[in-house]
């Protein structure tokens, strides 16, 4: 099929938009980064206008740096920052706040008062998902009740909730549909992922009038058309996907027991399970990958809030580095962290841990400890916390996981990925292309429409740029992972 594919990779740090070819190559990349707001100690927040504004932009601004328009694209893929959560007024459009970002800790007294009331249990059997304030039904709650009007306007119909996906299909489609995929209601604490309906029970738990909640839909197939007056064109809106699953689509993980790590901002690593939620023993998610057709396909999945935001950290909070691309030549300055652990647990810690409470810390510094030690415990930190849930994951199911795909900014980092090897044991592959969220939101979208015949010829341009052996002994791995587990342990004890 002639034509191109145009992703929107819209991701908590920035927005993206790519132009995919059907050998699925990258024609051209337009980016904006987001400015995040931190008004009080662990709240997160952006402004859905500029979300949408900037998201809007790079899409007009791809197409001009790939020579095509409008009317070359054949269908629009949306991979989105998943649990982010907007409120917005139906007949105006204007949100009513801020977007809360999946990040923010502001509902955990709420979410520990349903805990202790017993309903844990309930919420996990049903969404897959631990209480917890990263998912958005708490965040809705909070809305509603902090919000001026706000409840009063929802219970009469005219307010919309969606997470980031829903706010552009509407905005993308002037208006006129209100939408999320299964991947991302299943983020929501509001969605049986058994029975793929919104949860009636559970909203009422959570105190959220049914009538705010999107239609969903499956993750491919046509669910809106872009408004004209934005590119002169009706572009069909095919894909959708929260961006962990579009990359494990994009991954071509289409099989049990395949497994992808993205380390962006945060870090999540989620292996395929075929069309049977498991329950996990060790507090892993259960979420749906995606919905092709009628038929829906779940993963298990570890959420870590701060991965790639730790060197964010170290350049604008310490200013030990002028740019992320440097911390990889300062962690190399050093052999090894010096005994150094850095547990980043600045929103506290999600998987397997689920401890809203921790705080971030750094110990075994000496006299000899240097920025390049601070600069390589802040990477192997993404190391670590992939093997706290690879080693939960492997024992939940039982599957020894024979390699792990990778993608994400820092997975460029040699480095890094190279230590990630020699802690997990297994090896590390990393895709010649690497914006595996693009494209697998563009896999998604293409597949509706035939522009891609099915998932083996996806699986065909999916291609290796390098493999990543262990190379340290396992009792040496074995001593660095038990430093790290005491080095957590003093980041819950705060």
């Amino acid at each position: 099929m002639a034509g191109y594919i145009l992703a929107l990779d819209q991701g908590t740090t920035s927005s993206r938009a790519i132009v995919f070819d059907a050998a699925a190559g990258v024609r051209a990349v337009a980016q904006k980064e987001l400015i995040q707001r931190y008004p009080r100690p662990g709240w997160v927040e952006q402004d859905p206008r500029e979300i949408w504004s900037s998201q809007v932009s790079v899409a007009a601004e791809a197409l001009s740096r790939a020579g095509v328009s409008a009317h070359d694209i054949v269908a629009i893929g949306i991979a989105n920052q998943r649990e982010t959560t907007i409120v917005w007024n139906r007949r105006t459009g204007e949100p009513v706040c801020d977007a809360i970002v999946w990040q923010d800790r502001r509902t955990a007294p709420f979410c520990e008062r349903l805990k202790r009331q017993g309903l844990e249990p309930l919420f996990e059997s049903r969404t897959g998902l631990v209480i917890d304030p990263y998912f958005s039904g708490s965040k809705v709650r909070w809305i509603l009740d902090q919000v001026s009007g706000a409840r009063e306007a929802a219970e009469r119909g005219e307010l919309a909730f969606g997470t980031v996906d829903s706010w552009l299909v509407w905005k993308l489609s002037g208006g006129k549909r209100h939408v999320t995929d299964a991947s991302n209601a299943s983020r929501t604490l509001m969605f049986n992922i058994h029975a793929g309906v919104w949860d009636d029970k559970l909203l009422g738990i959570l105190g959220v009038p049914r009538s705010m909640l999107p239609e969903v839909v499956p993750s491919s197939g046509e669910v809106a058309l872009t408004d004209p007056d934005l590119y002169s064109a009706r572009i069909p809106i095919t894909g959708i996907a929260g961006d962990q699953q579009a990359a494990l689509f994009g991954q071509c993980c289409h099989l049990p027991g395949m497994a992808k790590n993205t380390y962006g901002t945060g870090c999540f690593l989620l292996m395929n399970t075929g069309d049977v939620p498991s329950h996990s023993k060790s507090r892993l998610l259960a979420t749906v990958a995606w919905k092709i057709g009628d038929r829906t396909e779940f993963a298990d999945e570890g959420s870590i809030f701060i991965g790639g935001a730790v060197v964010q950290w170290l350049r604008d909070g310490l200013g030990l580095i002028r740019s992320a691309e440097e911390v990889e030549r300062l962690a190399a300055s050093v052999p090894d962290s010096g005994g150094v652990h850095f547990v980043p647990a600045f929103t506290g810690l999600g998987a397997p841990y689920w401890d809203p409470n921790a705080r971030g810390v750094i110990c075994g510094l000496t006299r000899g400890s240097t920025g390049g030690h601070l600069a390589r415990a802040a990477l192997e930190s993404m190391a670590f916390q992939t093997a706290d849930v690879l080693r939960a994951m492997q024992a939940d199911a039982g599957i020894a996981v024979a390699e792990l795909r990778v993608d994400g900014g820092a997975a460029r980092n040699n480095l890094l990925m190279q230590f990630q090897a020699d802690l997990l044991g297994v090896r590390v592959v990393r895709p010649r292309n690497t914006e595996t969220t693009a494209l697998g939101a563009a896999f998604l979208a293409g597949l509706a429409v035939g522009y891609w015949s099915d998932r083996d010829q996806l699986a065909s341009l999916w291609a290796e740029e390098r493999q990543f052996e262990p190379r340290m002994s396992r009792d040496k791995a074995g001593e660095r992972y038990a430093g790290w587990r005491d080095a957590v342990a003093r980041a819950r004890s705060q």
